[in-house]
């Protein structure tokens, strides 16, 4: 059993979410309060509810699922050793189950303390659904630091978001201090939005968990207590952060380089690559290009079929408004080898997302292919 309150029952604010508040002598009252269960499910409930109910759970030492309601990944077994049943994004595919310990993810609080720089005094923005793993991630190392976990970005002083979103929020979060990246690569329109903003970004997936991490703008470098290589381009990890059942070297599925100084570079997932007329081209590399022109405020990159080149690059675009399509198609010649400029471009209103804001790349080939 492991308490995700560390003892802690004391009048500092606890949970500010939907308009309700919790002092952490409030929240573990609520916590004691809750009845006991095999299994619990709070994948439907709003945030407040939701993470009482996994704090019991933790407490207890009983499983719980915290998975998207609209679309829940089949599972057949529950593994002895679980705690929290989530599941990946479906931002490729279809979700898929998964399921980790208690110590796969509190294990690392204290190096993520260490990095983020997180005190009990500050309080952190929730972004996105519970079921986004970032996110649940985020608030119970808030609760295990004394935070405050709240939803009201004008008061918040830390914050867990995409890119995407990082840009929508800082007008709003004046007293942000701190943003936490993570979900996809950070781009240099969103560091410029976040200006005066201490950024860290960390990189790792819902089965592996944190992998490498940095502060901007500082490298990449493997997190404590991860070890990686590469075979064949793509990412092998091993840690004590990954979840049940994996195996002991774990295919992330990204393309990456590791340095001997500890060092990690990713260039994007190995099967989002684009073939055009035999030369490889990595969507990522695109968008982070793409993603620090002017007028660009989201930018996915995939390939579409060709009779001549086997692939093109194809870039779909949300534009905030100042530059019009031929601007920034103009804006972007000079900036790519040849393969690499994209031969297809697309303004949409919006890129189709998964709950926490990653682009839906499987949606998005679907409608542009």
């Amino acid at each position: 059993m492991l308490d995700p309150l560390r003892g802690r029952a004391d009048e500092r604010p606890a949970l500010d979410l939907g308009g309700r508040t919790y002092t952490y002598a409030e929240l573990d009252r609520a916590v004691d309060g809750v009845p006991d269960a095999d299994v619990d499910d709070v994948s439907d409930l709003a945030p407040a509810d939701a993470l009482i109910r996994v704090c019991a759970a933790a407490r207890r030492g009983r499983p719980v699922r915290v998975e998207n309601p609209a679309a829940r990944p089949a599972r057949t077994w529950i593994p002895d050793a679980a705690f929290l049943l989530v599941a990946t994004s479906g931002s490729t595919g279809a979700p898929r189950p998964l399921a980790r310990t208690a110590a796969s993810w509190y294990d690392s609080f204290p190096a993520f303390t260490r990095l983020t720089g997180i005190e009990p005094t500050d309080r952190v923005l929730l972004t996105g659904p519970l079921h986004a793993t970032m996110h649940l991630f985020g608030t119970l190392h808030a609760l295990w630091r004394g935070a405050c976990v709240t939803d009201d970005a004008a008061r918040a002083t830390v914050a867990h978001a995409v890119p995407a979103i990082l840009r929508e929020i800082v007008t709003a979060a004046t007293e942000l201090r701190t943003a936490i990246v993570a979900g996809i690569a950070l781009d240099e329109g969103a560091v410029a939005a976040a200006r005066g903003v201490r950024i860290i970004e960390y990189y790792g997936s819902a089965e592996v968990s944190l992998v490498a991490a940095r502060c901007v703008p500082e490298p990449l470098r493997l997190f404590d207590g991860v070890r990686a290589r590469v075979r064949d381009g793509l990412l092998f990890v091993r840690s004590g952060y990954t979840v049940l059942g994996g195996p002991t070297w774990h295919p992330v599925g990204d393309l990456a380089e590791l340095g001997p100084d500890g060092t990690l570079r990713v260039r994007g997932r190995g099967d989002g690559v684009i073939n055009v007329g035999g030369t490889t081209v990595v969507a990522e590399d695109v968008e982070r290009i793409l993603g620090g022109l002017d007028g660009i405020a989201a930018v996915a990159v995939v390939g579409a079929p060709h009779p001549v080149f086997g692939e093109i690059v194809t870039a779909a675009l949300e534009l905030d408004e100042t530059r019009e399509l031929a601007l920034v198609r103009s804006a972007a010649r000079g900036l790519f080898t040849k393969e690499a400029m994209p031969r297809r471009w697309v303004a949409v209103s919006a890129l189709p997302r998964t709950a926490s804001g990653k682009v839906a790349r499987g949606h998005l080939k679907n409608m542009l292919v």
